[in-house]
């Protein structure tokens, strides 16, 4: 695994922006709805944290919400933590636990491309089905100092 602590993406990362471009080359705004908000943290023992919330989710009412409140609660939200291996241009994530059950135990490949003298980072995922069309996913990270 990673394991190095001279490993570029150990620390936490604050999400910037995300965008998308679908196979036809049509560049949208986020998939997570407008500001998105999320953490990734990367250990330097290997572990890896990620935590994204779509834009303009709302709370839930008194009680812990309806069941549709719940569910949109959910599909707003994601979340997953396991072990990740960094080769300098792409990081591969392998989920152990994940709000999308679907992911556990499958690898999440991404291109890796610094900025800024190592400051922020863009994952680029590959071709992924979202909302019915195929779609690469651009996600740019902030890192955190400590502190922030």
């Amino acid at each position: 695994m990673a394991g190095n602590t001279n490993d570029k993406l150990v620390g936490t990362w604050k999400l910037v922006s995300a965008a998308s471009t679908t196979s036809t080359g049509e560049r949208s705004e986020s998939p997570y709805g407008p500001n998105p908000a999320g953490f990734l943290t990367y250990t330097e023992d290997g572990r890896v944290a990620a935590m994204i919330s779509y834009g303009g989710r709302k709370p839930l009412s008194h009680g812990g919400g309806s069941l549709e409140e719940q569910a949109e609660a959910f599909k707003t939200f994601l979340a997953y933590a396991g072990r990740y291996r960094f080769s300098g241009e792409q990081v591969t994530h392998l989920v152990d636990v994940s709000s999308i059950q679907n992911y556990v135990g499958k690898e999440l490949v991404r291109g890796v491309k610094f900025q800024n003298d190592n400051d922020k980072v863009t994952l680029v995922t590959p071709p992924t089905p979202v909302n019915g069309k195929i779609q690469i996913i651009e996600l740019v990270w902030q890192r955190l100092r400590v502190g922030s």
